[in-house]
Formats: C-alpha cells, structure tokens, sequence
C-alpha cells in the first residue's frame, strides 16, 4: 500500500534526514520525497499491509516538518491540478 502526503518540505538535506528517520522508527515502510512537486510529496510504502497516517503526521510534526494526506487518485489529480498552476 502506498500513501502520499503533501509537505512543507523544501530542503534536500532535511529531506534526507527525515526520509532515515522514517527508515529507522517504521522499519516497513519505504518512503521518499519528490521535492519537484510544487506540493513536495512523500511517497511511503508499506511492505506489511497499509501506511498507518496519523503515526507518521505526528512522527513528522515532531521533526518539525508538516504533512498532511492528499486523498485518492482523482483527489490528487484536481488538487495537482489546482494547486501547481503557476
């Protein structure tokens, strides 16, 4: 299962650093960031049944990093739509 949250996460370095920390506290999931995004995307992906959300909000809050989860695929495209048009 994959989720996707949108971020304020802007810089490469604290990107990185909170993709390791991800590694380390939910050793199931693999995440990575797509800072070309105008929204910077964190793609996570559980290997053993579905991305828990609210952990990962509340673990990323603590790393002084905000994130919040874009909705289904139809969701995703109108709100890319809207929000990435310069």
């Amino acid at each position: 299962m994959v989720e996707i949250f949108k971020t304020n996460v802007e810089d490469r370095t604290q990107a990185r650093n909170i993709i390791r920390q991800i590694h380390r506290k939910f050793t199931a999931y693999n995440a990575n960031f797509d800072l070309e995004d105008c929204d910077n995307i964190l793609r996570v992906q559980s290997a053993e049944g579905p991305v828990q959300p609210d952990p990962l909000v509340n673990f990323l809050s603590a790393l002084g990093a905000h994130a919040e989860v874009l909705g289904d695929e139809l969701q995703r495209a109108d709100h890319h739509r809207v929000s990435c048009q310069v």
